[in-house]
């Protein structure tokens, strides 16, 4: 971690797996499918665009902003070499769930359990995997609420077909702990040599801090609800 992985190595690494001819197959493969995740994007970013324009009406919105991505080709390869699977397209769907994200940010750690929900009874999404690091946080201290949904995705002029997108990472999570992770990653990810376990410790304190902030952000806001609850 904190290594940038140089580019020029990795397609050297990789042309010693397999011929030019296939890499470069290979890379066209990768780009054309892209359009397939970015499709995907697109609809999970209108579902959850709705939940924010029917927020309007009531008192209060459980998204504060919502960020996508989809991994570029050579972050996709460097992730398969350093993972030490096979090198091919069908390879990257099975063992990749992170090629296409979608991260949420929330002001509360309720809203976190609102818009998981509300992804949850959608009826044309798959939910393959929930993984709960608020209630239970990596080690290093690192909370948020991670999905990987399924969904079918239908082109333009063919209606009769779908292609089923393989997979598609959803993180939620609040502001303080958005805030948290970015930090922490640029931390990693300016190291030129492993954290110390100092800093580690450190950041995991840190995150801890953070945790009870957001707790106590959440009862302020439920008490003044209340309030307004009772003027109404």
């Amino acid at each position: 971690m904190g290594q940038i992985y140089n580019s020029k190595k990795l397609m050297d690494d990789i042309a010693r797996l397999q011929s030019s001819h296939d890499l470069i197959e290979l890379l066209s493969g990768i780009q054309q499918s892209m359009a397939i995740y970015e499709s995907g994007i697109q609809e999970v970013l209108t579902k959850l665009e709705i939940l924010q324009r029917d927020a309007r009406f009531s008192k209060h919105n459980p998204i504060e902003s919502i960020k996508s991505r989809v991994k570029s080709p050579m972050s996709i390869l460097e992730k398969m070499h350093r993972k030490g699977f096979p090198i091919s397209l069908e390879s990257i769907k099975t063992n990749l769930n992170d090629i296409a994200g979608i991260r949420v940010i929330c002001p509360f750690i309720e809203d976190i359990y609102t818009v998981a929900d509300m992804l949850t009874r959608q009826d044309d999404l798959k939910v393959l995997e929930k993984k709960d690091y608020i209630q239970n946080p990596k080690p290093n201290g690192y909370r948020s609420y991670h999905m990987i949904l399924k969904m079918p995705v239908r082109f333009l002029g063919n209606t009769s077909e779908t292609a089923a997108l393989p997979c598609l990472e959803v993180q939620i999570r609040t502001i303080a702990m958005d805030f948290w992770a970015s930090l922490e990653h640029q931390i990693h990810y300016k190291a030129s040599h492993e954290v110390p376990d100092c800093v580690v410790g450190e950041l995991r304190e840190c995150a801890d801090i953070i945790s009870q902030t957001d707790q106590r952000m959440q009862r302020l806001s439920k008490q003044i609800r209340c309030m307004e609850d009772k003027k109404d």
